[in-house]
């Protein structure tokens, strides 16, 4: 059943494939959930799914093919180690996914993604001016984030 606790969810519009897109998504982190699918009659095609990503509610509406999805929208995701940044970066980007630059990729889906190490936002926000340009110049060279090449270019001289 679908958690009305929170008074404002994000909704992607899809063609057709939205319940597969909802059920992969779920499936990658933990706190995720299936809400409720709806259909407007028995037998008919999923029109809404609602569903809960990493506890963040979330709806896909069916639409069909009048909207397509852009990076102007994406979902961010901040990992805590270089095994789960490349866990989900391999999943997402996996089966017709395309990499990005930066941390970001498109799902085979099409639905962008930023998938964002926590140390990389340390680093980058980071007093130390120099050090924070450095991780930061090494980030935009970068796709999927690796972590200790960051640490490396921000501890350089």
């Amino acid at each position: 059943m679908m958690n009305f606790d929170s008074k404002v969810r994000t909704c992607l519009w899809f063609d057709s494939e939205g319940r597969k897109a909802a059920e992969f998504y779920v499936s990658l982190l933990p706190d995720s959930e299936i809400e409720s699918i709806y259909r407007p009659e028995p037998g008919a095609p999923d029109l809404v799914v609602e569903f809960a990503l990493a506890g963040a509610p979330y709806m896909i509406l069916n639409g069909g093919p009048h909207y397509k999805h852009t990076p102007a929208a994406s979902i961010s995701v901040l990992t805590k180690t270089q095994e789960e940044t490349d866990r989900l970066w391999t999943a997402l980007t996996g089966n017709g996914g395309e990499e990005s630059m930066c941390a970001w990729l498109i799902d085979r889906f099409g639905v962008s993604w930023q998938i964002v190490p926590e140390r990389l936002v340390e680093l980058i926000n980071h007093d130390d001016k120099a050090g924070a340009a450095r991780a930061r110049d090494a980030m935009m060279r970068m796709r999927k984030i690796d972590i200790a090449a960051l640490e490396t270019a921000f501890s350089s001289e």
